[in-house]
Order: C-alpha cells, then sequence, then structure tokens
C-alpha cells in the first residue's frame, strides 16, 4: 500500500528519529511514520542516536524516557545543545511516568509534549501534526531571519563603503580650511567649524590679495549632511586664499596685482551663479567683510546669516546688518552692504545659527542676548582660537551636560589691531 502523504499540518516535518531500547515498541512506531509519509531513521539507545544526530538533524525525535546509558533526558539535552540556534527539532519523550513533578522536569529539560505509554496510532499522529504546524513555523521563521541576515549584512557593506567615503568627505572639506588662524599685519583672523555629523554644511574662510586688504566670511548651508557639504566644497572653491585667480571675490588690475570686489558685488555674482544652475536646489546664508586695514574702515554684506557681532575695545556690544536674502534663492535680488570704522582693539564675530538657534538645557533657544552672555563669560585674557574654542564650551554647557548640538556650529573672529 502506498504511503499516506503527510497533512498540511506535518509539513514541516521529513525527517524522524525513533529512540527506543525496545525494537519491538521501534517497530510499532516505525511502521505507523513510515506508511504516513515520513523519512524515518531508529536508534536502540540514546548514545547511538546522538550519532544519527550528529550526521542529519531531524525534524521530529520519539524517544523512549528510559533507556539504558544515556536516558531520554540526557540525550534531550544533548540534542538541544547540538541544535543551538540553526536548527529545531519537536522533541516527544514516550513514558509511563504520569507524576507532575516528572512532567516539569521533562520540559524543564527541553522536551516539547509527551506521550504516554501505550497510546494509540491517531493520538501520535495528532501530537505530531501539533509539533508539525511549530516546526513549519520555525522554519519559515528561520528562513526569513536569514534573508534580513543577508540584507543586513549587505546593509553593512554597504555602509562600511558609504562611512569610508564620508570619512574621506571630511578630510576634503577640512582641506578647504588649511589654517585656523592667520595673522595679517597686526591683525588675525581666526576661524571655529564644528560640524554636528561626520560633515557639515557650515563653512568658514579668510583671504587677502596684500596691500592691507582681509576679507573674511561665514556661510551656512541649507539642510545638514552630504548634499550641504558638497555645497560647502563647491563655495569654498569660488573663495580659494590661494588660488586668487579663482576666487570670485578678487579682479585683476592692470595685470600686475588683485583687488577685492566690494561684499554686495561678490554676493551678487554668487546669486548669479548658483540661481541659475537648475541642478543645485540648496541656498545658503553668508556674512563676508573686508577690512582696509591701514583706515579700520570694515565693509560687509549680511545674506541672510546672523547679524555680525563688533566687541568694541571700550566694551559695548554692536550687531550690525539688516538681515537680508540667502544666496541661491530668489535670481536678480539685490544686495546691500553696510560699512563701520573699527579701533585698534576692536573685534568682529561672525557666527552661524548654530550658537543663537541652539536650544538650551531649559528649553528656550540661546538668540543674540544668549550669545553676547557666552562671550561676558569667556576669558578676559583669551583672544584668537582660544576665545572661540572657549565660546564654544560655554554653549555646550548652556546645552547641558553630555548634550550634542543639532546643528553645525561655526565661527569667524577678525581682532584688528591698527
Amino acid at each position: 500500500m502506498a504511503p499516506e502523504p503527510p497533512g498540511g499540518d506535518l509539513q514541516g516535518i521529513r525527517r524522524v528519529l525513533v529512540a527506543d531500547d525496545s525494537t519491538l515498541q521501534r517497530r510499532i512506531l516505525t511502521s505507523s511514520l513510515k506508511r504516513w509519509g515520513f523519512d524515518v531513521v531508529e536508534a536502540a539507545s540514546g548514545t547511538e542516536a546522538m550519532a544519527l544526530c550528529e550526521e542529519a538533524l531531524p525534524d521530529l525525535v520519539l524517544s523512549d524516557w528510559m533507556m539504558p546509558g544515556m536516558d531520554g533526558l540526557e540525550f534531550c539535552t544533548a540534542f538541544r545543545a547540538l541544535c543551538g540556534d540553526k536548527h529545531y527539532g519537536y522533541f516527544i519523550l514516550l513514558t509511563s511516568k504520569h507524576e507532575k513533578d516528572e512532567v516539569a522536569r521533562g520540559l524543564e529539560t527541553g522536551a516539547d509534549d509527551f506521550l504516554t505509554k501505550p497510546f494509540d496510532a491517531s493520538e501520535l499522529r495528532a501530537r505530531i501534526r501539533a509539533g508539525g504546524r511549530l516546526v513549519s513555523m520555525q522554519k519559515q521563521l528561520s528562513a526569513q531571519n536569514a534573508v534580513v541576515q543577508e540584507t543586513l549584512s549587505e546593509l553593512q557593506t554597504v555602509y562600511d563603503a558609504l562611512d569610508k567615503d564620508i570619512a574621506n568627505a571630511r578630510k576634503i572639506q577640512e582641506a578647504l580650511i588649511p589654517e585656523k588662524s592667520r595673522k595679517f599685519g597686526k591683525s588675525r583672523v581666526s576661524l571655529l567649524l564644528k560640524p554636528c555629523g561626520h560633515v557639515g554644511g557650515d563653512m568658514v574662510g579668510m583671504f587677502s590679495p596684500g596691500h592691507d586688504m582681509v576679507g573674511f566670511y561665514g556661510i551656512d548651508v541649507s539642510g545638514h549632511g552630504i548634499t550641504s557639504a558638497m555645497m560647502t566644497a563647491r563655495v569654498g572653491g569660488y573663495l580659494s586664499p590661494t588660488h586668487l585667480d579663482q576666487n570670485v571675490a578678487m579682479h585683476r588690475r592692470m595685470e600686475r596685482f588683485y583687488a577685492m570686489h566690494p561684499p554686495e558685488v561678490l554676493a551678487q555674482h554668487l546669486n548669479d551663479r548658483f540661481t541659475t544652475d537648475s541642478g543645485v536646489e540648496e541656498y545658503f546664508t553668508m556674512a563676508y567683510a573686508v577690512v582696509d586695514q591701514t583706515s579700520g574702515l570694515l565693509r560687509a554684506v549680511q545674506a541672510g546669516h546672523p547679524h555680525p557681532l563688533v566687541l568694541r575695545v571700550d566694551g559695548r556690544r554692536e550687531f550690525l546688518g539688516a538681515g537680508g536674502v540667502p544666496i541661491g534663492l530668489l535670481p536678480g535680488v539685490p544686495f546691500e552692504s553696510f560699512e563701520t570704522v573699527l579701533s585698534p582693539g576692536d573685534r568682529v564675530l561672525f557666527y552661524s545659527d548654530g550658537f543663537t538657534e541652539a536650544v538650551t538645557q531649559y528649553g528656550a533657544m540661546l538668540e543674540e542676548e544668549g550669545l553676547i552672555r557666552l562671550v561676558d563669560a569667556c576669558k578676559p585674557a583669551a583672544f584668537g582660537t582660544e576665545f572661540l574654542d572657549d565660546l564654544y564650551w560655554h554653549l555646550r554647557q548652556e546645552l547641558g551636560p553630555g548634550t550634542q548640538p543639532d546643528d553645525d556650529v561655526s565661527a569667524v573672529l577678525y581682532e584688528f589691531n591698527g
């Protein structure tokens, strides 16, 4: 007679191991199991059963409790250890024990079910059907986990490559700021750049064509991440401190030296370039100043960037500028510059909204009043990069212990000494 095909609930079970020291009991079980369409192997002891498991793990184990040498509980413990997390086999103990404490001992060992002797074929089939549902679900879960693990592995590979690219991008971005502080005659420009991620959308810089003229700027590209960082690299290339022939803030005079465009002209040049580029959707704010160090005259443009702060030598604090439209946002908009005269000892601070829009540990934005508080908290004798580092340290204290800024933080400090 042809074997009966396993029912739908038995589909998770194919290979069955019968372990019993009774030859008659094994034959009775094996006969029914083969008739139902299972692949059956037999073992006369727990030791022999473990050897068969090491060759091929079964989906179902029917094991007598009482066997010489390794009994059913010891076999169950060894079987579970052999399977580990890679396989799940349904384990049914065959026993004549009825005591609850003995049943509990078997469950704690790792058995899934019990079949009390004597049993009939219909009860055995029902128990196997219950185990089949569990084994089937376990196999489906294992297959899904394998897909998840494979996907995670692929994602990890992509992430590692992306992380390496981002690390290289950070090095390129850092290369755009070859020096954090530079003296121009008796005066000095110092820079601070603290991205909130691997790369940032802020950029600061300085340059000079000589002849006692100095230019410095701070920009903040909309958004965060790689796209913003690419924009900063592009803008940084337009304002190169080393290749003045590529710096759009400069123009040649009489083919002998470079002169600086007025700040509003630079802003217009940059705005024209970025608004006519159909592939660029980002825009950026900018504060840019040109200082004539012979007279102390500062001319600046504020294109949506926070108001520049002048720290007068006599202790006064002055915010300059009237706002303005960010660069690359609207075509054809006019830009206006403003002026102030610096005295020896005056300092000019450009800063990004990573300062003024930082949310303190008390839930309020720092704003301009808070920035003044940070400035006043800095060491009186701190100048240059030491002042900027001190300013950033006080900002971190305002955020609260262990709190990282959620936006890029940048600043430029110009110290005029005549």
